[in-house]
This record gives C-alpha cells, sequence and structure tokens, in this order.
C-alpha cells in the first residue's frame, strides 16, 4: 500500500510550504508547484489522491485546472481543496470543488480536513 500524494498548487512560496507541511504531518507526500500551467503539465503524468488548489495562479488559473481535473476521468478519486482570499470565488465553487476554504488558512485545519476528506489506501469503498 502506498503513501497518500498530495499536489499543492500554489503561487505564494511561504503558503504553499506551509500548505505542504500540514499535509506531510497528515502523512502525505507531497509536490509544490507554483503555476497553473505547470500544475496541468504535472497532472498530465500523475494522479494525486488530494489537490490542494489556489485560484489565482500564473499563466493558467486555478479555476481552469479544476475544471481539468473535473473532465478528466483519471480523477474520479482526486480530492481538490479550493484555497482561495475570494469570498465570492468560493462560494460559486462549492459544487466543483470537494472543500473549499478562505484563506487565511490554518495549519491544524488544513491537516485536520485533509486527513477526514482522503482516507487511507485501502480504507476505501468499491465502486
Amino acid at each position: 500500500m502506498g503513501k497518500l500524494h498530495a499536489l499543492v498548487v500554489e503561487d505564494d512560496q511561504d503558503l504553499a510550504r506551509l500548505f505542504a507541511l500540514a499535509l506531510e504531518d497528515a502523512g502525505f507526500s507531497t509536490t509544490v508547484i507554483f503555476a497553473g500551467d505547470a500544475a496541468l503539465e504535472n497532472l498530465a503524468a500523475a494522479v494525486p489522491d488530494l489537490v490542494v488548489l489556489d485560484l489565482y495562479l500564473p499563466h493558467v488559473s486555478g479555476l481552469d485546472v479544476l475544471q481539468r481535473i473535473r473532465r478528466d476521468s483519471r480523477f474520479a478519486h482526486t480530492r481538490v481543496i479550493v484555497v482561495t482570499a475570494g469570498v465570492r470565488a468560493a462560494e460559486t465553487l462549492q459544487e466543483q470543488a470537494d472543500l473549499v476554504l478562505v484563506k487565511p488558512l490554518d495549519f491544524v485545519q488544513l491537516r485536520d480536513l485533509a486527513m477526514r476528506l482522503v482516507p487511507e489506501k485501502g480504507d476505501t469503498e468499491s465502486d
């Protein structure tokens, strides 16, 4: 059984490191990416268990990344946590994301929510 993997897509490097540390504390291995186009390149090659996704990214928006994830059946079991400073944007994405969090986020909040949102591998029910 492999370790759960999370992709952190956040252009603020300090926040990205904080998110990655919180997820690692929750038992995930992490990959951190700072731009939307690089996230799409990563997702073309890998299927993470969890994506923590900022909406306001350079080159390709987080909304475009989210829509690409939701259209691709490879990501049917990938959970997406959208993090944004925009309350209005958060409200409009409730249907598309598994969870929408408004910045600022707390280390413990993200860690605990990630652990609840993504079960251990092998703990999932079969479809």
